[in-house]
């Protein structure tokens, strides 16, 4: 008993050591009962570790709290093979401490168990080699789910908005890889419905999905509501809402004070134009509000010239200048 006490207090001042209260000690030890077992030279081992694949030493204490079984796990069996089979993953120095800092828990799965076959699952939904990695290390949390009861269920959800198991599905994991996280039922089936309620056709939502799948993935009565409300508080009917979501579908996510109420308040009030130009070109929600919308606004109205929305907005500054003649003022 008195060696147990004694080791356990060994372990307890290697946590004081490197700056955690009672607290979060206590919490981490309910968490994981491996930590009463473990040798404080293993500790440090792997402690010097995750410091040595880049992961900030102000940042290990929060990695260690929310998964401190990494601690336990033996150095050269468990966490170097991990880090080095995400490695291969990875393109850009820093991916993988940052995708460890973000998700620590990546390291205690196994790779023949857990990394080998989702990555599979992954390829056979047409998913580049190039962008496993990326969209793994972006997202690391994909590694705890389950193929069987959670990803599958996922790729049935998008299916059945016609996408083809073999390469669409697998481009929108790979263009949104926390769309994963959510659940069919409770986020993404409402999500769909509430889309089909304000006008979109079957294409329009496939085409929403593939684009821009961060806009099933948002919650309907906090985000896509409000938003569609404002909308018709603007004066935009229903026909003329489905065509600026299918235009520009985040205009269903955007902040209204930040972002949709200050352009169209500016539309209406500085550039002295109708609602209906909006409906006919909706990416006027995509440009910037200062560098794009107030300055092309402002050479315009100092030349006296009036043109459509998308002449003054789709293409860059140069050809922008150039085709209304403003190349002189601009210098």
């Amino acid at each position: 008993m008195e060696i147990n006490n004694s080791h356990i207090s060994s372990i307890m001042w290697f946590f004081k050591d490197r700056g955690f209260d009672d607290k979060s000690i206590q919490v981490m030890f309910k968490k994981c009962k491996r930590l009463e077992g473990l040798q404080r030279e293993r500790a440090n081992e792997n402690w010097d570790y995750l410091i040595s694949i880049g992961i900030r030493e102000r940042k290990l204490p929060s990695v260690v709290a929310k998964c401190p079984k990494i601690l336990t796990l033996h150095l050269d069996e468990k966490l170097v093979p991990m880090v080095q089979c995400l490695a291969t993953l990875g393109t850009k120095p820093g991916e993988v401490a940052s995708a460890i800092t973000k998700f620590p828990h990546i390291l205690s799965h196994s790779i023949e168990e857990k990394l080998c076959p989702l990555l599979s699952f992954f390829q056979v939904l047409g998913v580049p080699e190039k962008q496993l990695g990326k969209m793994l290390l972006l997202n690391p949390r994909i590694i705890s789910y389950s193929i069987e009861s959670k990803l599958s269920q996922i790729v049935d959800f998008l299916a059945s908005l016609g996408l083809s198991k073999e390469g669409m599905i697998g481009k929108v994991f790979v263009k949104n890889p926390f769309i994963m996280g959510y659940s069919v039922d409770k986020r993404l089936q409402p999500t769909l419905e509430f889309l089909k309620s304000i006008g979109l056709t079957e294409l329009d939502l496939q085409k929403v999905t593939v684009n821009f799948p961060e806009v099933l993935c948002r919650d309907v009565n906090k985000i896509l509501r409000p938003n569609f409300t404002y909308l018709r508080r603007c004066g935009f009917e229903g026909g003329q809402i489905a065509a600026l979501v299918t235009g520009y579908p985040p205009i269903l996510i955007k902040s209204i004070n930040n972002s949709l109420e200050p352009r169209m308040r500016f539309l209406v009030e500085v550039m002295g134009r109708r609602i209906e130009e909006v409906a006919d070109y909706p990416h006027f929600f995509r440009h910037g509000f200062k560098k794009r919308l107030e300055l092309r606004q402002k050479l315009l109205k100092q030349k006296n010239i009036y043109c459509s929305l998308s002449e003054m907005l789709e293409c860059n500054q140069n050809k922008f200048l150039l085709k209304f003649g403003l190349i002189e003022q601009f210098a």
